[in-house]
Protein backbone atom coordinates (compact mmCIF):
# COMPACT_ATOMS: atom_id res chain seq x y z
CA UNK A 1 0.00 0.00 0.00
CA UNK A 2 1.68 3.31 -0.98
CA UNK A 3 1.65 6.62 1.18
CA UNK A 4 -0.81 8.25 -0.64
CA UNK A 5 -3.45 5.28 0.36
CA UNK A 6 -2.60 5.12 4.09
CA UNK A 7 -2.64 9.22 3.88
CA UNK A 8 -6.33 9.19 2.42
CA UNK A 9 -7.63 6.26 4.58
CA UNK A 10 -6.51 7.40 7.66
CA UNK A 11 -8.01 10.88 7.03
CA UNK A 12 -11.43 9.62 5.28
CA UNK A 13 -11.51 7.11 8.64
CA UNK A 14 -10.95 9.99 11.18
CA UNK A 15 -13.47 12.58 9.41
CA UNK A 16 -16.04 9.88 9.16
CA UNK A 17 -15.12 8.35 12.80
CA UNK A 18 -15.89 12.42 14.11
CA UNK A 19 -19.28 12.60 12.34
CA UNK A 20 -20.24 9.26 13.39
CA UNK A 21 -19.40 10.56 16.85
CA UNK A 22 -21.13 13.64 16.17
CA UNK A 23 -24.05 12.19 15.13
CA UNK A 24 -25.07 9.83 17.36
CA UNK A 25 -23.73 12.51 20.27
CA UNK A 26 -27.24 14.50 18.56
CA UNK A 27 -29.25 11.31 18.62
CA UNK A 28 -28.83 10.44 22.37
CA UNK A 29 -28.18 13.24 23.84
CA UNK A 30 -30.63 15.43 21.77
CA UNK A 31 -31.36 17.76 24.58
CA UNK A 32 -27.50 18.53 25.85
CA UNK A 33 -26.75 19.38 21.97
CA UNK A 34 -29.76 21.53 21.77
CA UNK A 35 -28.54 23.24 24.74
CA UNK A 36 -25.28 24.02 22.61
CA UNK A 37 -27.14 25.44 19.55
CA UNK A 38 -29.07 27.72 22.13
CA UNK A 39 -25.63 28.75 23.15
CA UNK A 40 -23.68 29.53 19.88
CA UNK A 41 -27.22 30.69 18.86
CA UNK A 42 -28.64 28.27 16.45
CA UNK A 43 -32.31 27.00 15.51
CA UNK A 44 -32.39 23.55 18.09
CA UNK A 45 -34.81 21.99 15.16
CA UNK A 46 -32.06 21.34 12.59
CA UNK A 47 -30.03 19.35 15.36
CA UNK A 48 -31.77 15.72 14.46
CA UNK A 49 -32.00 16.94 10.64
CA UNK A 50 -28.06 18.13 11.02
CA UNK A 51 -27.80 14.34 12.07
CA UNK A 52 -29.31 12.74 9.62
CA UNK A 53 -27.29 14.73 7.40
CA UNK A 54 -23.53 13.74 9.08
CA UNK A 55 -24.73 9.98 8.72
CA UNK A 56 -25.58 10.03 4.91
CA UNK A 57 -22.39 12.41 3.86
CA UNK A 58 -20.34 9.28 5.48
CA UNK A 59 -22.09 7.05 3.72
CA UNK A 60 -20.97 8.74 0.59
CA UNK A 61 -18.07 9.45 1.55
CA UNK A 62 -17.25 5.16 2.14
CA UNK A 63 -19.23 4.65 -1.07
CA UNK A 64 -18.22 7.44 -3.14
CA UNK A 65 -20.80 5.82 -6.15
CA UNK A 66 -21.83 8.70 -7.78
CA UNK A 67 -19.61 11.76 -7.91
CA UNK A 68 -21.69 14.66 -7.73
CA UNK A 69 -23.36 13.45 -4.37
CA UNK A 70 -20.20 12.50 -3.24
CA UNK A 71 -18.86 16.23 -4.22
CA UNK A 72 -22.09 17.58 -2.06
CA UNK A 73 -21.08 15.34 0.56
CA UNK A 74 -17.80 16.82 1.13
CA UNK A 75 -19.02 20.23 0.41
CA UNK A 76 -21.70 19.70 2.98
CA UNK A 77 -19.10 18.33 5.77
CA UNK A 78 -16.56 20.99 5.07
CA UNK A 79 -19.59 23.83 6.12
CA UNK A 80 -20.52 21.95 9.06
CA UNK A 81 -16.58 21.60 10.34
CA UNK A 82 -16.16 25.60 9.45
CA UNK A 83 -19.87 26.72 10.66
CA UNK A 84 -18.85 24.92 14.11
CA UNK A 85 -15.14 26.44 14.40
CA UNK A 86 -16.80 29.56 14.18
CA UNK A 87 -19.53 29.01 16.62
CA UNK A 88 -16.83 27.27 19.15
CA UNK A 89 -14.66 30.62 18.16
CA UNK A 90 -17.38 33.07 18.55
CA UNK A 91 -17.80 31.01 21.72
CA UNK A 92 -14.66 31.52 23.12
CA UNK A 93 -14.46 27.98 22.90
CA UNK A 94 -11.28 25.75 21.74
CA UNK A 95 -11.75 24.85 17.71
CA UNK A 96 -8.02 22.92 17.83
CA UNK A 97 -10.72 19.40 17.65
CA UNK A 98 -12.46 21.15 14.33
CA UNK A 99 -9.36 22.21 12.87
CA UNK A 100 -8.17 18.77 13.01
CA UNK A 101 -11.48 17.55 11.63
CA UNK A 102 -11.08 20.35 8.75
CA UNK A 103 -7.72 19.36 7.95
CA UNK A 104 -8.72 15.41 7.89
CA UNK A 105 -11.47 16.39 5.31
CA UNK A 106 -9.01 18.36 3.07
CA UNK A 107 -6.55 15.14 3.07
CA UNK A 108 -9.76 12.81 2.50
CA UNK A 109 -10.91 15.08 -0.44
CA UNK A 110 -7.25 15.47 -2.12
CA UNK A 111 -6.20 12.33 -1.50
CA UNK A 112 -9.19 10.61 -2.94
CA UNK A 113 -8.97 12.05 -6.31
CA UNK A 114 -5.89 10.07 -6.72
CA UNK A 115 -6.84 6.88 -4.59
CA UNK A 116 -10.64 6.54 -5.55
CA UNK A 117 -11.13 8.15 -8.36
CA UNK A 118 -14.66 8.51 -9.28
CA UNK A 119 -16.33 8.07 -12.82
CA UNK A 120 -19.81 8.87 -14.20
Amino acid sequence: MNVQKIVYWIATIGICGIMIFSAQMYFRNTEMVKGFFEHFHYPTYIVIPLAIAKVLGVAMLLWRGIPWLTEWAYAGIFFDVVLAAMAHHDAGDDITFTLVALVLLILSYFFGKEVRPMYG
